[in-house]
């Protein structure tokens, strides 16, 4: 048992759930485009680039795009996200997560959110989550994407922890390759099928406890 001393989350599917947000603006942009976008394909874009899911959706749609257009369709569908997001409040936190990032500090363990999303502290605020976190790591601050350990290793460096004592609470795969790669301990956040390569799985951080840290 290795004495865990730092836990870093990822944001989307952890701590909130604003995928149903990045749905509303690609749904919005393909009806612009004349064509529908369904939430079955939607769960093909989880984890994807800005860049290629606009690629995937264009070629649903059937509809071709020059380059500069395509860069003006992502740069309004983000537009149009922020938006929505902007108007997040603590209603939206996930059940636990709170209690939990808030327990891991009274135990003296140290807090960092890891997260591709270069919206990160704009949501904090908004769901009054910030000053929870003692780092925070975004896709600001990072050039390379998970499964890539990149996010993690700064989450650890930012917090003095090496990164055997750190643990990932992640929902997607290539968060928990990621946190394998970076040589931390990770917690998968969803289905047990999907993210075996887990040391633990759990269906939300409100399942999650001290006890079970300690375990890992």
């Amino acid at each position: 048992m290795t004495d865990i001393k730092a836990c870093i989350f990822d944001l989307d599917g952890v701590i909130v759930d604003t995928a149903v947000y990045h749905y509303k603006a690609w749904k919005r942009l393909a009806n612009s485009l004349g064509f529908d976008f369904t939430e079955e394909q939607n769960e093909q874009l989880k984890g994807v680039s800005r860049v290629r899911s606009l690629e995937l959706i264009l070629g649903w749609g059937g509809v071709t795009k020059s380059p500069a257009e395509q860069e003006a369709l992502a740069a309004q569908k983000n537009t149009w996200y922020v938006d929505m997001i902007s108007h997040m409040t603590p209603a939206e936190i996930l059940p636990g997560a709170k209690e939990f990032v808030e327990a891991c500090r009274q135990a003296g363990i140290k807090t960092a959110l890891g997260s591709a999303s270069k919206n990160s502290m704009m949501i904090l605020e908004k769901i009054n989550m910030l000053s929870l976190f003692d780092a925070v790591i975004d896709g600001n601050k990072v050039s390379k994407a998970k499964p890539d350990p990149e996010v993690f290793l700064k989450g650890a460096e930012a917090v003095g922890i090496p990164p055997a004592q750190c643990v990932v609470f992640e929902d997607a795969i290539a968060g928990i390759e990621a946190a394998i790669a970076g040589g931390m301990k990770s917690v998968g956040i969803g289905s047990p099928t999907v993210l075996g390569e887990a040391d633990l799985v759990i269906s939300g951080l409100d399942k999650m406890s001290l006890e079970k840290l300690k375990e890992l």
